[in-house]
Protein backbone atom coordinates (compact mmCIF):
# COMPACT_ATOMS: atom_id res chain seq x y z
CA UNK A 1 0.00 0.00 0.00
CA UNK A 2 1.21 3.39 -0.90
CA UNK A 3 2.23 5.39 2.02
CA UNK A 4 2.08 8.77 3.16
CA UNK A 5 4.23 10.20 0.78
CA UNK A 6 3.81 8.51 -2.74
CA UNK A 7 0.07 10.16 -1.44
CA UNK A 8 1.29 13.97 -0.43
CA UNK A 9 3.50 13.95 -3.49
CA UNK A 10 1.43 12.94 -6.29
CA UNK A 11 -1.51 15.23 -4.80
CA UNK A 12 0.30 18.35 -4.27
CA UNK A 13 1.92 18.09 -7.30
CA UNK A 14 -1.16 17.89 -9.19
CA UNK A 15 -2.23 20.90 -7.36
CA UNK A 16 0.41 22.69 -8.08
CA UNK A 17 -0.02 21.92 -11.63
CA UNK A 18 -3.62 23.49 -11.30
CA UNK A 19 -2.26 26.28 -9.76
CA UNK A 20 -0.01 27.72 -12.78
CA UNK A 21 -2.49 26.67 -15.34
CA UNK A 22 -5.18 28.37 -13.73
CA UNK A 23 -3.36 31.49 -13.09
CA UNK A 24 -4.21 31.11 -9.64
CA UNK A 25 -8.01 30.57 -9.66
CA UNK A 26 -7.03 27.05 -8.29
CA UNK A 27 -4.82 28.60 -5.22
CA UNK A 28 -2.77 27.40 -2.77
CA UNK A 29 -5.74 26.78 -0.05
CA UNK A 30 -7.45 24.22 -2.64
CA UNK A 31 -4.24 22.41 -3.33
CA UNK A 32 -3.62 21.94 0.55
CA UNK A 33 -7.06 20.74 1.44
CA UNK A 34 -7.00 18.68 -1.87
CA UNK A 35 -3.87 17.25 -0.99
CA UNK A 36 -4.32 16.78 3.14
CA UNK A 37 -7.08 14.77 2.08
CA UNK A 38 -5.21 12.71 -0.63
CA UNK A 39 -2.98 12.12 1.62
CA UNK A 40 -4.34 11.59 5.33
CA UNK A 41 -8.04 11.85 4.96
CA UNK A 42 -9.14 7.96 4.07
CA UNK A 43 -6.16 6.68 6.53
CA UNK A 44 -8.01 8.63 9.75
CA UNK A 45 -9.60 5.51 10.43
CA UNK A 46 -6.79 3.25 10.05
CA UNK A 47 -4.70 5.95 11.98
CA UNK A 48 -7.08 6.01 14.90
CA UNK A 49 -7.54 2.36 14.98
CA UNK A 50 -3.86 2.13 15.03
CA UNK A 51 -3.78 4.67 17.82
CA UNK A 52 -6.95 2.25 19.29
CA UNK A 53 -4.78 -0.92 19.87
CA UNK A 54 -2.92 0.19 22.43
CA UNK A 55 -5.72 0.65 24.40
CA UNK A 56 -7.94 -2.51 22.80
CA UNK A 57 -7.26 -5.15 20.97
CA UNK A 58 -10.48 -5.32 18.81
CA UNK A 59 -10.87 -3.34 15.58
CA UNK A 60 -13.07 -0.83 14.51
CA UNK A 61 -15.48 -1.28 11.68
CA UNK A 62 -16.02 2.35 11.55
CA UNK A 63 -12.28 2.78 10.74
CA UNK A 64 -13.00 -0.03 8.26
CA UNK A 65 -15.39 2.24 6.80
CA UNK A 66 -14.25 5.26 6.84
CA UNK A 67 -11.01 3.72 4.68
CA UNK A 68 -13.29 3.94 1.52
CA UNK A 69 -13.78 6.23 -1.04
CA UNK A 70 -17.39 6.76 -0.84
CA UNK A 71 -18.28 5.84 2.90
CA UNK A 72 -15.40 8.60 3.81
CA UNK A 73 -16.82 11.71 2.26
CA UNK A 74 -20.66 10.45 3.63
CA UNK A 75 -19.52 10.02 7.00
CA UNK A 76 -16.96 13.07 7.49
CA UNK A 77 -17.75 14.89 4.40
CA UNK A 78 -20.32 17.39 6.16
CA UNK A 79 -17.66 18.22 9.14
CA UNK A 80 -14.95 18.36 7.63
CA UNK A 81 -15.88 20.68 5.41
CA UNK A 82 -17.05 22.96 7.94
CA UNK A 83 -13.47 22.62 9.46
CA UNK A 84 -11.77 23.38 6.45
CA UNK A 85 -13.61 26.85 5.27
CA UNK A 86 -13.00 27.83 8.51
CA UNK A 87 -9.02 27.11 8.54
CA UNK A 88 -8.89 28.86 5.10
CA UNK A 89 -10.56 32.02 6.55
CA UNK A 90 -8.49 31.91 9.83
CA UNK A 91 -5.71 31.55 8.16
CA UNK A 92 -6.17 33.93 5.67
CA UNK A 93 -7.42 36.69 8.00
CA UNK A 94 -4.24 35.95 10.68
CA UNK A 95 -1.94 35.89 6.99
CA UNK A 96 -0.38 32.63 7.76
CA UNK A 97 -1.65 31.41 4.52
CA UNK A 98 -1.58 33.38 0.88
CA UNK A 99 -4.22 33.06 -1.32
CA UNK A 100 -4.33 34.27 -5.25
CA UNK A 101 -8.01 35.80 -4.92
CA UNK A 102 -8.13 36.89 -1.73
CA UNK A 103 -11.22 35.01 -0.50
CA UNK A 104 -10.73 32.04 1.86
CA UNK A 105 -12.46 28.56 0.13
CA UNK A 106 -16.08 28.18 0.35
CA UNK A 107 -18.26 25.11 1.97
CA UNK A 108 -18.79 23.80 -1.82
CA UNK A 109 -15.46 24.72 -3.03
CA UNK A 110 -14.11 22.12 0.61
CA UNK A 111 -17.00 19.65 0.13
CA UNK A 112 -15.74 19.15 -3.23
CA UNK A 113 -12.15 18.96 -2.35
CA UNK A 114 -12.61 16.34 0.44
CA UNK A 115 -14.44 13.96 -2.22
CA UNK A 116 -11.74 14.84 -5.00
CA UNK A 117 -9.21 14.04 -2.45
CA UNK A 118 -10.61 10.83 -1.04
CA UNK A 119 -10.49 8.85 -4.73
CA UNK A 120 -7.13 10.31 -5.51
CA UNK A 121 -6.02 8.65 -2.47
CA UNK A 122 -7.60 5.60 -3.94
CA UNK A 123 -6.32 6.21 -7.57
CA UNK A 124 -2.79 5.07 -5.73
CA UNK A 125 -4.21 2.49 -3.11
CA UNK A 126 -6.09 0.05 -5.80
CA UNK A 127 -3.14 0.00 -7.89
CA UNK A 128 -0.67 -0.79 -5.46
CA UNK A 129 -2.04 -2.38 -2.29
CA UNK A 130 -2.35 -6.11 -1.28
CA UNK A 131 0.08 -7.38 -3.39
CA UNK A 132 -1.60 -6.17 -7.09
CA UNK A 133 -4.94 -8.29 -5.08
CA UNK A 134 -6.78 -5.80 -4.40
CA UNK A 135 -10.58 -5.74 -5.69
CA UNK A 136 -10.78 -3.33 -7.67
CA UNK A 137 -7.21 -4.04 -9.51
CA UNK A 138 -8.75 -8.13 -9.78
CA UNK A 139 -11.94 -6.93 -11.00
CA UNK A 140 -10.50 -4.85 -13.90
CA UNK A 141 -8.26 -7.77 -14.94
CA UNK A 142 -11.37 -9.92 -14.81
CA UNK A 143 -12.83 -7.60 -17.91
CA UNK A 144 -9.37 -8.84 -20.20
CA UNK A 145 -9.12 -11.90 -22.05
CA UNK A 146 -6.80 -14.71 -20.50
CA UNK A 147 -7.69 -17.59 -22.08
CA UNK A 148 -4.64 -18.23 -24.17
CA UNK A 149 -4.67 -16.23 -27.39
CA UNK A 150 -7.77 -13.52 -27.96
CA UNK A 151 -10.00 -14.27 -31.09
CA UNK A 152 -10.17 -11.65 -33.55
CA UNK A 153 -13.76 -11.06 -34.00
CA UNK A 154 -14.41 -9.20 -37.29
CA UNK A 155 -17.47 -6.92 -35.24
CA UNK A 156 -15.11 -6.02 -32.39
CA UNK A 157 -12.87 -4.33 -35.18
CA UNK A 158 -15.25 -2.56 -36.79
CA UNK A 159 -17.05 -1.39 -33.99
CA UNK A 160 -13.78 -0.26 -31.82
CA UNK A 161 -13.06 1.61 -34.97
CA UNK A 162 -15.84 3.30 -36.01
CA UNK A 163 -16.28 4.37 -31.89
CA UNK A 164 -12.36 5.40 -32.35
CA UNK A 165 -12.63 7.37 -35.70
CA UNK A 166 -15.65 9.18 -34.74
CA UNK A 167 -13.90 10.32 -31.77
CA UNK A 168 -11.06 12.01 -34.05
CA UNK A 169 -13.17 13.38 -36.47
CA UNK A 170 -15.65 14.56 -34.19
CA UNK A 171 -12.82 16.05 -31.73
CA UNK A 172 -11.62 17.73 -35.28
CA UNK A 173 -14.86 18.93 -36.36
CA UNK A 174 -15.63 20.52 -33.28
CA UNK A 175 -12.20 22.26 -32.78
CA UNK A 176 -12.36 22.91 -36.65
CA UNK A 177 -11.02 26.62 -37.85
CA UNK A 178 -13.56 28.91 -37.25
CA UNK A 179 -13.76 33.17 -37.60
CA UNK A 180 -14.69 33.54 -34.22
CA UNK A 181 -14.62 30.64 -31.28
CA UNK A 182 -15.37 30.22 -27.84
CA UNK A 183 -12.98 27.96 -26.23
CA UNK A 184 -15.07 27.32 -23.60
CA UNK A 185 -17.68 26.20 -25.61
CA UNK A 186 -15.17 23.79 -27.62
CA UNK A 187 -13.87 22.52 -24.25
CA UNK A 188 -17.72 21.22 -23.46
CA UNK A 189 -18.35 20.09 -26.85
CA UNK A 190 -15.33 18.23 -26.59
CA UNK A 191 -15.96 16.71 -23.13
CA UNK A 192 -19.55 16.31 -24.05
CA UNK A 193 -18.35 14.06 -26.96
CA UNK A 194 -15.57 12.03 -25.54
CA UNK A 195 -18.31 11.12 -22.04
CA UNK A 196 -20.47 9.84 -25.28
CA UNK A 197 -17.99 7.42 -27.22
CA UNK A 198 -16.47 6.46 -23.80
CA UNK A 199 -19.65 5.58 -22.95
CA UNK A 200 -20.66 3.65 -26.09
CA UNK A 201 -16.85 2.05 -25.81
CA UNK A 202 -18.29 0.35 -22.08
CA UNK A 203 -21.53 -0.36 -23.73
CA UNK A 204 -19.85 -2.77 -25.97
CA UNK A 205 -17.41 -4.10 -23.89
CA UNK A 206 -20.54 -4.94 -21.44
CA UNK A 207 -22.28 -6.18 -23.74
CA UNK A 208 -19.52 -8.80 -24.84
CA UNK A 209 -18.28 -9.91 -21.11
CA UNK A 210 -21.31 -10.07 -19.17
CA UNK A 211 -24.48 -10.75 -21.53
CA UNK A 212 -22.95 -12.77 -24.55
CA UNK A 213 -22.87 -16.38 -23.87
CA UNK A 214 -20.47 -18.13 -23.82
CA UNK A 215 -18.16 -14.55 -23.57
CA UNK A 216 -16.61 -13.05 -26.00
CA UNK A 217 -13.41 -10.53 -26.02
CA UNK A 218 -14.40 -7.52 -26.73
CA UNK A 219 -11.39 -5.50 -27.72
CA UNK A 220 -8.69 -8.50 -27.72
CA UNK A 221 -7.47 -9.27 -24.74
CA UNK A 222 -7.39 -5.99 -23.34
CA UNK A 223 -9.16 -4.81 -20.01
CA UNK A 224 -10.91 -2.05 -21.57
CA UNK A 225 -13.71 -2.11 -19.60
CA UNK A 226 -12.31 -2.16 -16.41
CA UNK A 227 -9.31 0.38 -17.09
CA UNK A 228 -12.35 3.19 -18.18
CA UNK A 229 -14.37 3.12 -15.52
CA UNK A 230 -11.33 2.75 -13.30
CA UNK A 231 -9.49 5.99 -14.81
CA UNK A 232 -13.12 7.96 -14.96
CA UNK A 233 -13.49 7.52 -11.22
CA UNK A 234 -10.14 7.80 -10.39
CA UNK A 235 -8.72 10.41 -12.11
CA UNK A 236 -10.54 12.11 -14.38
CA UNK A 237 -13.44 12.88 -11.83
CA UNK A 238 -11.35 14.02 -8.86
CA UNK A 239 -9.25 16.17 -10.90
CA UNK A 240 -13.13 17.56 -12.80
CA UNK A 241 -14.24 18.32 -9.03
CA UNK A 242 -10.96 20.48 -8.31
CA UNK A 243 -11.70 22.26 -11.71
CA UNK A 244 -15.19 22.85 -10.22
CA UNK A 245 -13.64 23.92 -7.23
CA UNK A 246 -11.63 26.62 -8.83
CA UNK A 247 -12.38 30.61 -8.12
CA UNK A 248 -14.48 32.43 -10.39
CA UNK A 249 -12.92 34.74 -12.46
CA UNK A 250 -14.66 37.57 -11.13
CA UNK A 251 -13.99 37.24 -7.00
CA UNK A 252 -16.75 38.74 -4.96
CA UNK A 253 -14.92 41.34 -2.35
CA UNK A 254 -17.60 40.56 0.06
CA UNK A 255 -16.46 37.43 0.54
CA UNK A 256 -12.87 38.99 1.66
CA UNK A 257 -12.35 38.31 5.28
CA UNK A 258 -12.66 41.10 8.05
Amino acid sequence: MPGPGPHLMYAMGSGVAMMKLSNGRFGPHHTLTYAVNAFFGPDIGSFSEWLGSFFSSSGSALADAIHDPVYYFMILGLPLTFLYSWISRFSLRLGIFDSFSGVPLSKRQCFLLIVAGSLSHFFLDHLFEENGRSRMYTWILSTGWWKGQAPVNPDAVFVVGFLCISLLVGFIYINRLMPVKSARNQSYQSAKLILIIASLYCLWCASQIYWVTPRRAPVGEEADLGILIFLAMYFFLPYCLCIMSSNPKDVDVSQLPR
